[in-house]
């Protein structure tokens, strides 16, 4: 396969609530050499039911097969995967600069206004900047003030990644819910 041929996908998972089921879902991704990207997990909005976001690479074939293998798992409710421009999605990020280097260069100030970024705490060794956005707009943050000095960033983290569609309901409820209706 091209790499060329990639592009990033989101997974959405809705599971029960039961252990050992992270390690179920990453294990379809390991059979079939996929890397994740980034992984968030915590409770949907149904009582019982946890969602996994996966962002990854491949191409729409494979991430057809990845679904399908996820649904087979017992406790999955229901999986689908999304291209961006199905989704409504945000990353946040954690930027620990250096605050003598931040005073020092007014640009770095400059960015992390532009950026819609907020300086959470400051004190006389380091800040910490709080940017949230697509993966890309926060990895431009980060190297536009690595641009400006490399040594100001002391430390970054930036979450996985959570999403919403773009639909009015989650799929998994109108699945749920026609899955009601059938008993």
């Amino acid at each position: 396969m091209n790499d060329n041929d990639n592009k990033l996908f989101t997974l959405q998972v809705y599971t029960e609530n039961t252990a050992g089921m992270l390690s179920q879902i990453t294990a379809v991704f390991t059979r079939r050499q996929i890397n994740i990207e980034s992984l968030n997990v915590s409770p949907s909005s149904i009582k019982g039911v946890h969602k996994y976001t996966i962002t990854a690479y491949s191409d729409e074939e494979t991430m057809k097969k990845v679904v399908k293998s996820i649904e087979k798992k017992i406790d999955v409710v229901k999986a689908h995967f999304y291209t961006n421009a199905d989704l409504f999605l945000v990353e946040v990020a954690l930027l620990k600069l250096s605050t003598p280097l931040v005073m020092q260069e007014p640009e770095i100030s400059r960015i992390i206004r532009h950026a819609n970024a907020r300086i959470t705490e400051v004190n006389d060794t380091f800040c910490i900047v709080v940017a949230q956005g697509t993966t890309d707009q926060i990895l431009e943050v980060f190297h536009a003030i690595r641009n400006t000095n490399k040594d100001c960033i002391l430390q970054f983290t930036r979450s996985g990644r959570i999403a919403v569609t773009r639909s009015c309901q989650e799929e998994v409820s109108t699945f749920l819910h026609e899955r009601a209706e059938e008993i």
